[in-house]
């Protein structure tokens, strides 16, 4: 294991200190006139969806542990430093960076998310955020004690479609809802680009690939042997390195109900698995996952069911349609009922096209400021430049990906859970807890002071 020192400023407690009454732009941060420079952590795939919204020459440093995922970018960004470690990236370069994005496998945004706050960076993370509940909570607390503008990556939450969702429904528009539904088709586990099953578990192991640092990728989880369907895409059906589709779609498809209702965390979460695998250690390819909310101040109790890789939700003769797509969600009011795809872009409501022509010539009038579609990264940037946080910051994403969070648990090892949000605690669920805070590989741990 290679190891690099933190900055030793922060030993010091200058960093620390600032606390949360540290206005965010500041640590880090110059005026608007003033060019941030960007470091990249993770560079293909998502990775390039981030660093291609910045200008090139702000990017002064790339980082990647897998060289077959760098030939594009180091074509387009030819002067920036490149590394393979973000910690050696860090210690060499701190003092150079404003601001980190990270789009890494899902079990190393943690630790390169912590890595930068420590150091007084502004953070962009790829959606689903982090890979359990207690690293989810300290982002949370770790982007208000250093004073960084945080964001996760989930583009959805900057579109028109989700304020509109938001405004229709404290509009009134949808009058008292109790129920949501939401579905995914089945995991084509021979085409999906980004799920492959193995032949069996745990896979094989094969040859690690020239130019592939495996014990960096895997980063804080324990070690085990290389198969190429780890890496470099096809990860997020190993629950050691991913959080299935649930927890991969959950922070697009379930962002906008639970924006909108405010639905805070669950009392229990309730999950049907079919054929789950033996070990836990992968995706089953049939579930439904069961959220239930209580109230709200005035909001009532809520019901949120996932439907995934299993019949869909059988269509009520009030919604107007023949069949249901592949995916979406559907939000049930004792008014109107509202539908939206996979992502919260194009939301109506499910009446007849004359009368849902008729609403739209008098709809409710905005009231949440656009920020332009599916940009969360010029949203962060603008929110650097401005003092100001982006709408998916870690204070709203980490609590949207902990309601996840705790249906990935069910959807993983089956049954119910009645959540503690308080203590974090699955109660009467002590097996639960090794997934809840996952124990870090040596020279992975961060966090454990915030």
């Amino acid at each position: 294991m290679k190891n690099f020192s933190r900055r030793s400023f922060l030993k010091s407690g200058t960093a620390a200190g600032i606390g949360i009454a540290f206005i965010p732009n500041l640590i880090s941060c110059s005026p608007n006139t003033q060019k941030l420079r960007f470091a990249m952590i993770g560079v293909g795939g998502r990775g390039q969806a981030s660093w291609s919204q910045v200008p090139v020459e702000s990017l002064v440093a790339m980082c990647d542990v897998d060289d077959r995922q760098t030939e594009e970018a180091k074509k387009a960004v030819p002067n920036a430093k490149w590394y393979k470690d973000f910690r050696k990236m860090f210690d060499e370069m701190a003092n150079e960076i404003d601001a980190v994005m990270i789009a890494t496998p899902d079990h190393t945004h943690f630790p390169a998310a912590m890595a930068a706050m420590e150091l007084g960076k502004h953070v962009f993370v790829e959606k689903p955020l982090a890979h359990n509940i207690w690293q989810l909570r300290t982002l949370k607390k770790a982007a208000k004690h250093y004073g960084i503008v945080s964001q996760m990556g989930n583009q959805g939450h900057t579109t028109n479609g989700i304020r509109l969702v938001k405004e229709w429904y404290e509009a009134g528009v949808l009058g008292e809802v109790k129920e949501v539904i939401a579905w995914q088709g089945k995991i084509d586990f021979e085409k999906d680009s980004y799920f492959a099953q193995p032949n069996s578990f745990p896979p094989e192991e094969q040859a690690i690939p020239d130019g592939l640092d495996w014990e960096l990728w895997q980063g804080p989880v324990s070690e085990r042997p290389f198969n190429k369907l780890y890496a470099p895409r096809t990860w997020r059906g190993f629950y050691d390195y991913g959080n299935g589709k649930l927890g991969d779609w959950c922070c697009h498809t379930l962002d906008a109900p639970f924006w909108a209702l405010d639905l805070g965390l669950p009392e229990t979460v309730e999950a049907f698995v079919k054929d789950p695998v033996a070990d836990h250690s992968f995706v089953a390819t049939e579930s439904v996952v069961t959220w239930n909310f209580g109230a709200r101040g005035n909001k009532a109790p809520v019901t949120m069911k996932w439907y995934e890789g299993i019949e869909k939700p059988q269509v009520k003769p009030e919604w107007g349609l023949n069949e249901l797509p592949d995916a979406g969600m559907i939000m049930i009011g004792d008014k109107q009922t509202l539908f939206t795809g996979m992502r919260p872009n194009n939301p109506r409501l499910l009446v007849p096209e004359e009368e849902w022509n008729v609403f739209l010539k008098d709809a409710p009038a905005q009231k949440f400021p656009r920020v332009g579609e599916e940009k969360p990264v010029q949203e962060w940037v603008d929110a650097i430049k401005n003092g100001t946080l982006p709408g998916s910051n870690f204070d709203y994403s980490a609590s949207l990906m902990e309601m996840a969070q705790v249906g990935v648990l069910a959807q993983r090892f089956g049954g119910k859970i009645t959540y503690d949000a308080q203590n974090m605690k699955a109660l009467d669920r002590p097996e639960l807890d090794p997934y809840i805070k996952e124990t870090p590989r040596e020279g992975w741990a961060y966090g454990e002071n915030i």
